[in-house]
C-alpha cells in the first residue's frame, strides 16, 4: 500500500553544489563589458603614452581568484563556510532520517490504522516535511549570507593591499586578470598580492 506524503528526498542541500552558474543574457552583458574595458585600456593607453613619452608607465594584473584560494584569509574563509555547510547539512538529513523513519512505520501499520488515524499520521508527516523544507531555505540564506560577508570583508582587505602597492610602488594601472585577454607573467603581481595578505593576516 503505497501512501502519498511529501518527498523528503529533494530536501537536502549540499554545501558542495552551492555554485555560480550565470544566465546566458548575464554571460552576454559580462562580455560586453569586457569590450567596453577592453576598448577604455586602449584609448587610456593611447592618452598615457602621448603624455609620458619615450616613458612606459608601469602596469600590473593580479589574479583575484587566485588570491582567494591560496592566501591564508582565502583558506580560512572556505573551511568557515564549510564547517558551517557541513553542520547544516547534517541537522537536515538527520530530520529527512526521521521523516523516513515515520513514512516506513507509516506504510507498515496502515493496515492496522483507521482512516482517522491514518490521516492524523500523513498531516504529522506533512508538517515535519513542511518544516524540513522550510529549514533548508532558511539554512541557504544563511549560508549565502555568511559567504557573502566574508567574501566583502576579504576584498575590501585585499583593495587595500592593492591601493598600497600600487601608490608605493609607482603602477599607473593595476588590473584584474579576469578582464585580461593577454598579459606577460612579469607584469603578474598576485604572488607579492598573497604575501603581503597572508603578512597582514597573520598579525
Amino acid at each position: 500500500m503505497k501512501l502519498e506524503t511529501g518527498n523528503w528526498k529533494t530536501c537536502i542541500f549540499q554545501v558542495s553544489s552551492f555554485k555560480f552558474h550565470p544566465k546566458k543574457e548575464d554571460i552576454k552583458r559580462m562580455q560586453f563589458f569586457k569590450k567596453i574595458f577592453a576598448g577604455t585600456i586602449f584609448l587610456l593607453f593611447f592618452f598615457v603614452f602621448s603624455s609620458y613619452g619615450a616613458d612606459v608607465p608601469k602596469i600590473a594584473i593580479v589574479d583575484l581568484q587566485k588570491v582567494s584560494e591560496l592566501s591564508s584569509a582565502g583558506k580560512k574563509i572556505r573551511a568557515e563556510i564549510t564547517k558551517k555547510g557541513k553542520a547544516m547539512e547534517t541537522e537536515l538529513k538527520t530530520k529527512a532520517t526521521e521523516i523516513q523513519k515515520l513514512e516506513k512505520g507509516l506504510e507498515r501499520e496502515a493496515p492496522v490504522m483507521s482512516k482517522e488515524q491514518r490521516e492524523s499520521k500523513k498531516r504529522e508527516i506533512n508538517i515535519k516535511l513542511y518544516d524540513l523544507k522550510s529549514l533548508e531555505k532558511r539554512y541557504k540564506e544563511e549560508l549565502f549570507k555568511f559567504q557573502n560577508e566574508k567574501l566583502k570583508k576579504m576584498n575590501k582587505e585585499v583593495f587595500e593591499i592593492v591601493q598600497e602597492i600600487g601608490k608605493k610602488e609607482g603602477y599607473l594601472l593595476i588590473i584584474e586578470k579576469m578582464g585580461v585577454l593577454y598579459a606577460p607573467q612579469s607584469i603578474d603581481i598576485t604572488e607579492q598580492l598573497i604575501e603581503k595578505y597572508n603578512a597582514k593576516f597573520a598579525k
